[in-house]
């Protein structure tokens, strides 16, 4: 006798089970005991056995026959993310793409801060952990030399900075882990550990900068063929990439124009954005001082937009309107993150702010930031999706992510909270708008630095250009925008899944409008938005054509 709705669910349910098997560190980041002390193997050995599974989970799934409406929309976001996972695979594109923000020596490290650290067998699990850290290092080392042997590899600029990533990880900061949750040196065993996972990842740091970063290529550009793909994968859509990038441009000079308008109101008319970002940054309407101070101001603020929003505009359950916030690993990309809660919810979503060294910070680029991480956004989505037991497969509440759904909808809820008023005081409607030319730039830069097209002065787009447009018409600040260049040619296709996301998210929600007149309800649309679960924005759009305002 099943306990599952239908086949689809139970099979989802099994390439969970399975696949948190092959990954431990998938299992930790689920909530899924008896694999805490592992580490994933990052072998091509080890992906061909996963790729070889995920092909019978597609044949099995692709037989299937749907009972209703709910399944059959199960059934497809497996397929298509299966699918699209093999293309990825198979064109070894899986193990020769990688950026600062996500590569195995960052999952690493990243996996040690949502692990259990209360108590012995939380402790040894972790001790465990951080001496298989050499090994874990050594199988992705082997991936990387195999692709080499077939003339496959990644460009210099990204094996550097993660040689420099790796250097970070390995100069104290698996120790400073170790000393914060052993604070009286009662595990001796923890910290012998801690240094050996600093040594392995210093071993490979040195491999990186002195053996593999020489041999790279230093052509940062992918090309369109390998290119179209990936948009494909981040987007769930068929896109135009010309057409996209034309519109990129056309976008930024909107939100430019609009950012202009804004210094005007803090009598800065007639400066360029960077003097009015550097006003900004300066002024001390929005300073904080101190990291406790900041994560003291993430949270509150969180939990301010819960208030304000539930009831209104989303049904929040109590479950879930907790989101943590805490400052990330040294050695982490420069933006802020968002992790998801555990399947039980016992680890809360919890949102990370990397320093980047700094003890002084000015909440007036940080607000539209945490809207989108945490509550309406990255948090309500992820969380409202855990608790859709009833409606969404295992697999669609927990690996489904698709970038143009996820941060398609984090920037459309940026733009809700300007459109409430969030952003009224002009400092803070420049923090949200920098938000806003930031993506529309990286659609620009992205598609322009991988395809080759020109820049506004005739030539070709690269780094250097790219950073002067970020720090110029996005107000992003130097070390931020070095660090953003890095991941998108580290990572093809994923910058532009931002906009283009929230393009679709508020398409779809102007045409429901239309199409329902006086029974369109803003928090029944969010929620039933919500409630769906990811997919790719050219379904997410069908499906949503379909909905009758209940």
């Amino acid at each position: 006798m099943t306990t599952h709705r239908s086949q689809i669910f139970a099979l989802s349910d099994e390439y969970i089970d399975t696949a948190a098997r092959m990954s431990p560190m998938a299992a930790t980041s689920l909530g899924i005991p008896g694999y805490d002390h592992l580490l994933d193997d990052f072998s091509t050995a080890h992906a061909a056995k996963e790729a070889a599974y995920s092909r019978e989970v597609l044949a099995k799934a692709k037989a299937i026959a749907p009972i209703d409406e709910i399944d059959r929309i199960a059934k497809e976001v497996l397929i298509e993310r299966i699918e699209s996972g093999l293309i990825v695979y198979e064109s070894n594109e899986r193990f020769i793409a990688y950026s600062p923000i996500v590569n195995p020596a960052s999952h690493i490290r990243s996996i040690f801060t949502i692990m259990p650290t209360e108590g012995d067998e939380a402790i040894a699990n972790i001790t465990a952990r951080m001496n298989a850290v050499g090994a874990a290092l050594d199988s992705w080392k082997s991936t990387i030399e195999e692709m080499h042997a077939k003339g496959l590899g990644t460009a210099r600029r990204q094996v550097s900075v993660i040689a420099e990533q790796l250097k970070v990880h390995g100069s104290g900061n698996y120790q400073g882990f170790a000393k914060e949750i052993d604070k009286d040196g009662k595990y001796p065993a923890l910290h012998e550990a801690a240094k050996n996972a600093e040594a392995a990842s210093l071993k490979m740091s040195e491999w990186m900068r002195d053996v593999h970063a020489p041999r790279s290529t230093e052509v940062d550009a992918v090309g369109e063929a390998r290119y179209a793909p990936w948009a494909r994968y981040f987007t769930g859509a068929n896109l135009d990439l010309r057409a996209t990038y034309e519109w990129g441009m056309e976008d930024l000079q909107r939100i430019n124009d609009r950012m202009y308008k804004a210094a005007e109101k803090l009598g800065l008319k007639g400066k360029s954005l960077a003097e009015v970002a550097d006003y900004c940054e300066n002024a001390e309407l929005h300073r904080i001082e101190g990291t406790d101070a900041l994560l003291k101001k993430l949270k509150d603020f969180t939990q301010e937009a819960v208030v304000a929003l539930n009831g209104k505009y989303f049904d929040i359950d109590p479950s879930i309107a907790f989101c943590d916030a805490r400052l990330a690993p040294e050695g982490s990309a420069a933006a802020p993150y968002y992790m998801p809660p555990s399947e039980d919810l016992s680890r809360p979503g919890t949102t990370w702010y990397p320093t980047l060294g700094h003890t002084t910070f000015n909440f007036w680029h940080i607000a539209s930031t945490w809207y989108h991480e945490a509550v309406p956004g990255h948090h309500l989505q992820f969380a409202t999706a855990n608790l859709e037991k009833d409606r969404l497969s295992r697999f669609q509440r927990t690996d489904a992510w698709i970038s143009g759904y996820g941060e398609g909808w984090a920037l459309y809820a940026e733009r809700f909270m300007d459109e409430l008023g969030a952003f009224d005081e002009p400092s803070l409607e420049l923090g949200y708008l920098a938000g806003q030319a930031l993506r529309a730039a990286r659609v620009v830069v992205d598609i322009g630095m991988h395809l080759g097209y020109k820049d506004y002065d005739g030539n070709v787009w690269n780094a250097d250009s790219a950073y002067n447009l970020l720090v110029e018409r996005a107000l992003m600040a130097p070390d931020f925008a070095k660090s953003e260049i890095e991941r998108y040619l580290g990572w093809p296709g994923q910058a532009i899944s931002y906009k283009v996301g929230e393009r679709v998210w508020m398409q779809i929600r102007e045409d429901a409008k239309k199409r329902l007149g006086d029974k369109f309800d803003i928090k029944k649309f969010h929620n039933y938005a919500l409630a769906i679960g990811p997919m790719g924005l050219d379904p997410l759009a069908r499906e949503m054509q379909a909905w009758d305002g209940n």
